[in-house]
């Protein structure tokens, strides 16, 4: 079993669908011989119980037998073997041919005690014979009838060494058709393992399977083209991610290492920097490194795979989560005015992760709102918007929101990294949610609209 596991699977195939067919053959072959033999043997036994003889034929043999003449002619062909059995076990043979041993059963026919007896023997030349032995008129005498069983065997023989032929030749036949069977059948799989081979040796993830037919070798197939490409587009999006993070981090870094040198320079010189100007270069270095903190956030939390990137979900007072929100973006907007209307409703989600997206919903109505202006929220039914009153988002905008470090270019001078709205939808989404933006109906500012499945009231047994 060892052995056969090691061969290639090619080999294997072969080797069962061979073995196989050899068992299925050598089964038909044994079936055909063994019937063959008893329908031979039935017409042996059938022609000795039709032997005719008549009572004169049967008293000119038993004078003969008491007087040791010759019988002038007996009423069988001369491939019969005829004999006289007694009931005190003797026999009288005819036609000079090696003697045939009585048995107890012709005895017992001699006897009366049996109709007739029919067995196989062999005569004294060890030929064996087919008996068969019969009552005749006269009592204490039975008739016995014997044929060489080569009549039997020597078809068999023959039949069973054309059988083997044949069987040899099915045999062989079957090991080239299961070989080409399996050559042809795993086509398909050498294909498959040559396209996974060249993709772990020169990681072109490009490759693609023909798929032909619908059985398990194309679904396989399938399968294989869509883990490919599943496996290219995320390396496409893990480089994008890449260059975008690299592209984001540039420019705060080469702001922070300017005025870092600068500062460095008035060390190094001796040249004081004038007050105001020392006061609002620390505040520069203050934002970037703020800014920096806040994108390599964004960049932990949007690298996490999404089976990762939420805690355990649990049902959440939503209002809740808004009232938070609410307290910390009025922090970052002190000048704005915060219209609130909150209706309770509990949603099953990560209670951090969702506080964290709506944080992100409203620092951008607060960063995008006039001074003095107004940020609307309101929850119902579900459905949280966050309205402000700002210049808004031009129509072919409002498709890239939701991508990754896309900001709009009227806002790139703002800070931000771009990654804030990305964070939303996926939090939402993971949520069992959904979320659009849009223009207000009054033209005026943007509205944000985040749809939760849940409840106005929480579970039963909820803490």
């Amino acid at each position: 079993m060892r052995r056969l596991r090691s061969l290639p699977l090619r080999s294997r195939l072969a080797l069962l669908v061979t073995a196989a067919v050899a068992v299925a053959v050598a089964a038909v072959a044994a079936s055909c011989w063994f019937v063959t033999r008893a329908q031979l043997t039935e017409q042996l036994d059938d022609a000795l119980r039709g032997a005719k003889f008549d009572a004169a034929a049967t008293s000119s043999m038993r004078a003969s037998c008491a007087t040791q003449g010759a019988v002038s002619a007996l009423p069988f062909p001369s491939a019969y073997t005829v004999q006289l059995v007694y009931a005190d076990g003797r026999y009288c043979q005819f036609r000079q041919a090696a003697a045939v041993p009585v048995q107890r059963s012709d005895v017992a026919v001699a006897d009366g005690e049996l109709d007739e007896a029919l067995h196989t023997t062999k005569d004294s030349s060890g030929k064996s014979m087919r008996v068969y032995t019969q009552r005749t008129d006269m009592r204490g005498v039975a008739f016995s009838l014997a044929r060489p069983m080569s009549e039997v065997d020597d078809p068999l023989s023959s039949l069973a060494w054309m059988l083997f032929l044949l069987s040899g030749i099915g045999v062989v036949g079957a090991g080239a058709a299961g070989l080409w069977v399996a050559r042809t059948g795993l086509t398909p799989v050498d294909r498959l393992t040559g396209a996974v081979e060249h993709v772990a040796r020169t990681e072109d993830l490009a490759v693609q399977i023909p798929v032909e037919g619908e059985d398990e070798i194309a679904r396989l197939s399938r399968s294989f083209n869509s883990m490919t490409a599943a496996l290219a587009s995320s390396r496409d999006r893990q480089a994008q991610l890449i260059a975008d993070a690299g592209h984001e981090l540039r420019t705060p870094l080469t702001s922070l290492r300017t005025n870092v040198e600068l500062l460095a320079r008035s060390e190094e010189t001796g040249r004081a920097i004038p007050p105001d100007d020392r006061k609002a270069l620390m505040a520069s270095v203050k934002a970037q490194m703020t800014e920096l903190a806040s994108l390599i956030g964004d960049l932990q939390e949007l690298s996490r795979p999404d089976a990762a990137a939420h805690g355990p979900l649990a049902v959440v007072a939503l209002h809740d989560v808004v009232g938070t929100a609410l307290e910390r973006a009025r922090l970052r907007g002190p000048e704005l005015t915060f219209a609130a209307e909150l209706k309770p409703w509990f949603v099953r989600a990560d209670a951090a992760a969702l506080e964290r997206a709506l944080v992100n919903v409203l620092d951008n109505a607060v960063k995008f709102s006039p001074p003095g202006g107004t940020v609307e929220v309101a929850l119902r039914s579900g459905e949280l918007t966050v309205r402000d009153h700002g210049p808004g988002i031009p129509a072919d905008e409002l498709p890239h929101v939701f991508e990754r470090f896309w900001r709009s270019p009227s806002a790139r001078a703002l800070p931000g990294s771009g990654l804030g709205l990305s964070i939303v939808a996926r939090t939402v989404q993971q949520s069992g949610g959904q979320v659009r933006l849009g223009p207000a109906p009054d033209g005026v500012g943007t509205v944000v609209a985040l749809r939760l499945p849940g409840a106005p009231t929480p579970p039963p047994g909820t803490p």
